[in-house]
């Protein structure tokens, strides 16, 4: 008697607790992501004994490593958004398929960013205002940090991938191992311990290039062995139009914010090497409590993918409810931690005055507002994982060319910084205010329409 076919996997998000499952993939994304950012702090912390000139090369370095993370968070939104349909809808060798040509395509473009970022990297520093002794290390840093792009996206969009399949714990546990090699190779390379050469700003970009292959290779693993991996080339260009028919927008919609980083920072060079320091510290203490806003929102993703796929859409309501209350509460824990504590985490890295009254006055102004930006954040990656990128796309250009860029040239013409900082707190409270209601309508009328017919 023949065996009966055993029905496809689904992956496991459109059954259990709401709430369970949000914890499970925000929880572990976040011990990724915050390990990732405390790796950079840890970066900080090591460039700042070498000297404020070195934190005010990283803080020029920043817009441009910044943009790498608009590539790779496309790909592996577009990717998740596809991948996790498909899983929700019961069809895990399209997951897989999915998954292996998303990786090739991920890997490419990191060729190519990393290519063109070190034969650029003068030019673009040089017009974001770096000068002198600040300008040569900038280069120099990002010369050997292009090597570790393709590296770079292969992890980031692995570790998407790994979320849309219904793996929660992975991910993170692999970020985060990545992010505490780095924190260890950083004082070896930087001031040149166990024997090796000292080799200053340089051997901070050596720390990262060494702890992205580690990371990959484990991710590499990992995928191998949850069997989401195939060997067959067959129905790339299918795979890749469809991919980035969400990671596409996605793209742009990333690249808009280095664009306006860039532009701040350009005002910011301005004031002086202290402020551009002393906001590059900011904004990395700060970008600690503002990874546990981007896990939350990207908790969603596989979450709403899978359970839209499955036509599961009270879960998608009661899914959105949760993480938009949590991203307001996280907001506001953050100011109180920040406004009592920001002085003294700041005087850690950098005692210079200069420095920490910039970075104080960040806190105190901007703080308050990343719950506002964390509720965005939310909108725009419900909109990616039902498959429908440009509102996304809508909402980050309304962000950065109607409000963000121009309130920031005008604050910084009638306050300096303390205008810019202003301009950004109100930015994204009018952008999170505006991003929920967007999407809630949005998808209140898709349900709509379905219970009608």
């Amino acid at each position: 008697m023949a065996a009966t076919p055993r029905p496809p996997r689904v992956a496991g998000f459109t059954g259990g607790g709401v709430a369970g499952h949000l914890w499970r993939l925000g929880s572990f994304m976040a011990l990724g992501s915050v390990a990732l950012n405390a790796a950079q702090v840890g970066e900080a912390v090591f460039l700042g004994m070498v000297g404020t000139e070195a934190l005010a090369a990283m803080g020029f370095a920043f817009p441009i490593t910044i943009t790498l993370f608009a590539f790779a968070g496309g790909i592996g939104t577009g990717a998740s958004s596809v991948i996790a349909r498909a899983m929700g809808a019961g069809d895990r060798e399209r997951g897989a398929v999915l998954a292996t040509h998303a990786q090739l395509l991920g890997f490419l473009v990191g060729v190519a960013l990393g290519i063109l970022g070190a034969l650029f990297a003068a030019d673009i520093v040089t017009a974001l205002g770096a000068k002198g002794a600040v300008r040569d290390m900038t280069i120099a840093y990002l010369r050997v940090y292009m090597l570790g792009v393709p590296f770079f996206l292969l992890s980031i969009v692995g570790s998407t991938l790994l979320r849309a399949t219904g793996r929660a714990a992975s991910p993170g546990i692999v970020m985060a191992v990545g992010s505490i090699l780095q924190v260890l190779f950083c004082p070896i390379l930087i001031f040149g311990w166990l024997g090796l050469p000292a080799l200053g700003i340089e051997g901070a970009a050596w720390a990262y290039v060494a702890s992205r292959v580690i990371s990959v290779w484990v991710y590499m693993i990992v995928m191998s062995r949850a069997r989401i991996l195939r060997r067959s080339l067959a129905g790339l260009w299918e795979s890749w139009r469809a991919i980035l028919h969400v990671g596409g927008p996605a793209i742009a919609s990333g690249l808009i914010n280095p664009v306006s980083m860039l532009i701040v920072t350009r005002l910011l060079a301005g004031h002086g090497h202290e402020v551009v320091a002393g906001f590059n510290v900011a904004a990395r203490v700060e970008m600690l409590a503002h990874m546990i806003l981007w896990s939350a929102s990207s908790s969603i993703e596989p979450f709403v993918g899978q359970n839209w796929g499955g036509r599961r859409f009270d879960r998608v309501r009661s899914a959105l409810k949760i993480t938009e209350g949590f991203c307001v509460v996280w907001g506001l824990f953050t100011f109180t931690v920040l406004a009592l504590s920001g002085e003294f985490l700041v005087s850690l890295i950098d005692d210079n005055a200069i420095v920490v009254a910039v970075a104080v006055a960040f806190f105190l102004i901007v703080a308050p507002s990343i719950g506002g930006m964390g509720v965005m954040q939310v909108a725009i990656a419900c909109f990616n994982a039902r498959g429908k990128p440009m509102p996304a796309l809508t909402i980050s250009v309304l962000r950065t060319f109607v409000f963000y860029v121009p309130l920031c040239i005008v604050g910084n013409a009638l306050w300096g910084y303390i205008g810019i900082f202003v301009a950004t707190a109100i930015t994204n409270v009018v952008m999170g205010v505006a991003g929920w209601y967007w999407n809630r309508a949005s998808v209140m009328r898709f349900v709509a329409r379905q219970a009608a017919g």
